[in-house]
């Protein structure tokens, strides 16, 4: 078996998955909070931050568990940089997309959602099972 065809799981059983499901459901809460207390533009403002926050971890999910086994070591660690580098330059664009294009806007209902959805990702290993 060449080392460099992935062995592909559905999306929906790679190990992280719950961890996005997690992601997702918080960013919705929140945003809906936001639109409860802050209004419209908290509202709309808090969903940019959470996806903003989401995207990229979906991008690094899909590239990061391409492969699995202990001879695609190499690739598996190459895809984890590459994932880990491009999650980064996907939330830097998302961010500039945001901020030039989303008018009005609640930076603070933005960076709220956005830094709590982050914080999904401190309790992933007790969402996840393996």
């Amino acid at each position: 078996m060449d080392i460099r065809t992935p062995k592909r799981l559905p999306f929906h059983r790679l190990p992280v998955f719950p961890v996005l499901v997690a992601q997702l459901i918080v960013a919705l809460v929140l945003a809906a909070a936001c639109w409860h207390w802050r209004g419209s533009i908290g509202g709309y403002s808090g969903l940019c931050g959470g996806l903003i926050a989401l995207l990229p971890n979906v991008y690094f999910a899909h590239k990061a568990f391409r492969f699995s086994g202990a001879r695609a070591a190499q690739a598996i660690v190459r895809s984890f940089y590459a994932g880990e580098a491009g999650k980064l330059v996907l939330t830097a664009v998302l961010f500039a997309l945001v901020f030039a294009g989303v008018k009005p806007l609640d930076a603070l209902a933005l960076f709220g959602v956005f830094l709590l959805t982050q914080l999904v990702n401190w309790f992933a290993p007790l969402l996840m099972k393996r």
